[in-house]
């Protein structure tokens, strides 16, 4: 997924599988858009941060075009566009920025929650390509264990990636759980229509992807069908590595009557 090819001057081309759902899972094209702009950016400046906007839901059957800008080099910072297009227009829009590692002081507030280990837990993941472990849900907030399953390698930019795939898998529960008429024990793709508006992780430390990590959200409130979740990264030993922030359109599916009389 992450082996996009070349295609001209700072654009290169990917694909992707159809998911459960149809279409092309977010989470892919974050982690795919953020692999095109890396490409740019020299080894020694690591990214920081990036901000995506969803705009179409992509399409499985066609290739998609990452096309990067290179809108500053800087000596300790650097910013990448990414355009994501297929056929039917722009997909995605996102912003990175990368920075040379500097010296400061570490100072952690996050704290992980007491949860049981990934091993005493059942697998619910939906993919082959990572196992997911749910650790607790409640009124507005979900926690689960996520690592990529086949071993990654060395390169911290493909753990940066990884991160990015997985940051997308949890947001949209927590806020469905906060609506007032969600059923808990149904799948709430049968109570609702959702859709990923916009994505943003803050990258505070190197990650392993392929390791266990802890993954908290809480949904902060719900307005105008939209609703705000924030997550929280740990490794195992509870260090906060990375924080996601996504805001997630939320909507009553609408019941299809027949006005035919028999």
């Amino acid at each position: 997924m992450m082996a996009l090819e070349p295609h001209g001057t700072d654009v290169w081309v990917g694909t992707g599988p159809r998911y459960p759902w149809g279409g092309l899972y977010g989470g892919q094209i974050v982690a795919q858009g953020l692999r095109a702009g890396t490409f740019t950016v020299d080894p020694d400046f690591r990214v920081h941060s990036l901000h995506a906007y969803f705009i179409r839901s992509g399409d499985h059957t066609e290739p998609i075009r990452f096309e990067v800008d290179r809108v500053r080099n800087g000596r300790s910072f650097l910013t990448r566009r990414v355009t994501a297009r297929q056929s039917m227009g722009v997909i995605l829009e996102m912003t990175a920025s990368y920075q040379v590692d500097e010296g400061g002081p570490e100072v952690q507030t996050a704290l992980m929650p007491a949860t049981s280990p990934p091993d005493e837990l059942a697998d619910d993941s939906w993919g082959d390509l990572f196992s997911r472990r749910s650790a607790s849900r409640g009124h507005g907030e979900v926690s689960a264990w996520l690592r990529i399953v086949d071993e990654i390698g060395p390169d911290p930019a493909q753990h940066a990636c990884a991160l990015a795939y997985l940051s997308d898998d949890l947001p949209t529960e927590a806020v469905v759980s906060l609506h007032p008429d969600a059923t808990p024990d149904q799948p709430f793709d049968n109570q609702f229509m959702s859709a990923s508006l916009d994505h943003a992780i803050y990258f505070h430390r190197p990650v392993a992807a392929d390791q266990w990590h802890l993954q908290t959200f809480t949904c902060h409130g719900l307005m105008s069908s939209r609703g705000v979740s924030v997550g929280y990264v740990f490794t195992t030993d509870g260090t906060h590595v990375a924080t996601v922030v996504q805001e997630v359109l939320l909507r009553k599916m609408r019941r299809i009557t027949s006005s035919l009389r028999p």
